[in-house]
């Protein structure tokens, strides 16, 4: 019998609205029990009605069972956020924003007898220009290995290609390198060669049928007409995505990686 230890991680997509908070309350209690998950990492920059995460849902979402809040280029949005992004070491900002921005993007929690680090970092390809998160990625995983192995890596970004190369980028760095931002789960979940765990995009934790989480009436007459309208969170049933990684404590390698899609009819 192998005596390998291993830690089980939850990694969830961006939480979109209302929708999400409610698939996060109706599901997340049963999904950490059925898959024993030891430590849970949630993207909350879309939580806030679509735009940013506010102060009530985060402490609701550490509540429920959420390790560590991941964010991106949404998390400047709501104004109560900003003190605590300085003062709660469990929510995140992209690490690679200029350091005279609030907030910290990596963090070292301690799970069990382990200690567990999670990374956030921000695309550059049709996002905001900020710096390199291949440079700021690699000096911050430097700095985490001194504490730990295990290493989960959340970058937010909008290009399949950018995001593939930051992967093979960290393989064998850290645990685990997923993407979020595009609110479309991708299948391509997989171990890199040098075993780390890997999905281009977790999906969407919020409304079931809608377009990236917003009304589709709305999604649709903005590419008809070209206006700029704003849009709306689709009020639909509630789905919650993502993966489940399974690591090796001793190495910091992942021994599996399953994608994880759930619908919740109420």
């Amino acid at each position: 019998m192998s005596d390998t230890k291993t830690l089980v991680a939850l990694l969830l997509g961006d939480v979109c609205g209302q929708p999400g908070s409610r698939a996060l309350f109706l599901g997340l209690h049963s999904l950490v029990k059925e898959y024993r998950a030891d430590v849970v990492v949630v993207n909350g920059e879309n939580a806030a009605n679509g735009f940013g995460l506010n102060a009530s849902l985060m402490e609701q979402f550490f509540a429920l069972g959420v390790s560590v809040i991941t964010s991106g280029n949404h998390i400047w949005q709501q104004d109560d956020i900003r003190g605590l992004l300085d003062s709660e070491k469990r929510l995140l900002r992209p690490a690679n924003y200029p350091p005279q921005a609030p907030g910290h993007g990596s963090v070292v929690v301690d799970v069990k007898n382990y200690k567990v680090g999670v990374l956030n970092l921000q695309g550059r390809q049709s996002m905001p220009s900020i710096d390199c998160p291949f440079r700021v990625g690699m000096e911050q995983v430097n700095r985490m290995r001194k504490q730990t192995n295990l290493i989960l890596v959340d970058f937010h970004a909008e290009n399949s290609e950018e995001k593939e190369a930051l992967g093979l980028y960290l393989d064998g760095k850290v645990s685990a390198v997923v993407g979020t931002h595009t609110h479309v789960q991708t299948a391509d979940e997989k171990l890199l060669p040098h075993k780390t765990a890997y999905i281009t995009d977790l999906g969407l934790c919020g409304p079931s049928d809608s377009v990236i989480g917003s009304d589709p009436k709305i999604s649709i007459a903005k590419q008809l007409t070209q206006m700029p309208l704003r849009s709306e969170i689709s009020d639909t049933a509630p789905l919650l995505q993502g993966v489940c990684v399974t690591l090796d404590t001793s190495t910091g390698q992942a021994l599996a990686i399953e994608r994880i899609s759930r619908l919740y009819q109420i």
